[in-house]
């Protein structure tokens, strides 16, 4: 029996080695198992939402109406956002850093509860926050929530039942946290009061990069095209009795083929910066970034901003005499030094973007300009969300382009 032990502990180990050998990097507590309890996220996850909200919950609680059965375990993790742009999110240190160029596949299991009653904190009110959310997963070098990049994301969460969702992603640096954070449907202009529920988190396995390389057009072979025998009028020796050749048809004449029309490409589309047109563009102009998106309190560049980003490089890729400034700004609800800050940063984070894609530096300039020119009334969300924005002014531009 001692040695029948001593087997299955070597076996047991022997897997442990091997899993660690292979590369994969750990959670603590990936089930999220904890006592039930509200505002308390489960044992190993730290908090990381907005300062005076609450923390995620440990679920089923029974509190706020939350009573789904988790899928691993007896609890779960529990998160909502709130119609005052405040959201929830959570963060540990990882088992071991992740390694810069190493693809990497992550799973969790979602789910959206039907009910999760709360108080509204613009109206006051008792609300379901049932709205569907996504999920963001970041990558940070440290415990204070740090979210240097957005490792990926998921669709709108809808489903009532848990679904597994699957995440591939390839570090450009050696992430030593992960962050999990609950988020808005992308693009909103008003925040609302929603939840997503988190359970069964696997293990971050490394992967070969190949994977995610869509695979190459096969070629079709090509067809042997039919070679031209020439006919002789040489007879054919046969026991066919001979009988008398009858007269060769005329040839047909084939009608002149009809000139084929020639294709017209219509003309490659005119770039701009957010739809205005060189034309419309002077020295001194300002253009509103409308679909650039930072998350809360981060100057790291979302993947559904890319597209306006790209389409500010090719209009400067095609208008080599244009320099422009970039401009930061926020809402008014953070201290004045703070404002500052995040809208340089992010100021910086566009420039940045444009200058690794081939922009030369000296055509841009990046200012932040914090709380300091609001564009709305900042005592509403609607227009704290339009104060915070990107602005391009236009420095420089010939009459003659």
């Amino acid at each position: 029996m001692r040695k029948q032990h001593f087997l299955s502990f070597a076996l047991l180990l022997s897997s442990v080695v091997l899993g660690t050998s292979q590369g994969a990097i750990y959670l603590n507590n990936p089930s999220f198992e904890d006592f039930p309890r509200h505002s308390h996220p489960p044992t190993g996850w730290q908090d990381c939402g907005f300062p005076g909200e609450s923390p995620p919950d440990t679920q089923p609680s029974g509190d706020f109406a939350v009573t789904y059965p988790a899928t691993d375990g007896s609890t779960y993790l529990g998160m909502v956002v709130r119609d005052n742009e405040t959201y929830e999110a959570v963060t540990q240190k990882l088992s071991s850093p992740m390694k810069p160029g190493t693809c990497y596949e992550f799973s969790l299991h979602l789910a959206r509860s039907p009910y999760y009653v709360s108080i509204s904190r613009t109206t006051e009110q008792r609300t379901n926050f049932n709205q569907p959310v996504k999920l963001r997963i970041y990558g940070g070098f440290n415990s204070n929530c740090d979210r240097s990049v957005l490792l990926d994301e998921t669709g709108l969460v809808k489903a009532s039942q848990w679904m597994q969702y699957n995440f591939k992603f390839e570090p450009k640096q050696a992430y030593s946290h992960i962050l999990i954070e609950a988020f808005y449907e992308t693009p909103t202009l008003f925040p609302y009061n929603g939840n997503v529920l988190v359970d069964n988190a696997s293990a971050i396995t490394p992967i070969p990069c190949a994977e995610d390389i869509p695979e190459a057009p096969q070629e079709l072979p090509e067809v042997e095209q039919p070679s031209e025998e020439v006919l002789t009028t040489e007879p054919i020796a046969s026991n066919i009795p001979a009988t008398t050749p009858e007269a060769d048809p005329e040839p047909a004449v084939e009608p002149d083929p009809k000139p084929q029309p020639q294709e017209v490409k219509p003309p490659k589309p005119e770039p701009t910066i957010a739809g205005v047109k060189r034309s419309e563009m002077e020295k001194g102009k300002i253009i509103t970034l409308d679909k650039l998106y930072f998350p809360a309190d981060s100057s790291s560049i979302t993947s559904d901003s890319r597209k306006v980003l790209n389409e500010v490089f090719e209009f400067l890729k095609t208008n080599k005499d244009v320099a422009i400034e970039i401009g930061g700004h926020t809402n008014d609800l953070p201290p004045d030094d703070y404002c500052f800050k995040l809208s340089t940063a992010r100021a910086k984070s566009v420039a940045e973007y444009l200058i690794n894609r081939g922009i030369n530096r000296d055509r841009l300039e990046y200012k932040g300009y914090g709380k300091t020119k609001p564009i709305a009334s900042n005592k509403t969300a609607y227009g704290r969300k339009r104060n915070q924005r990107v602005e391009i002014k236009i420095l420089d531009i010939s009459s003659d382009g």
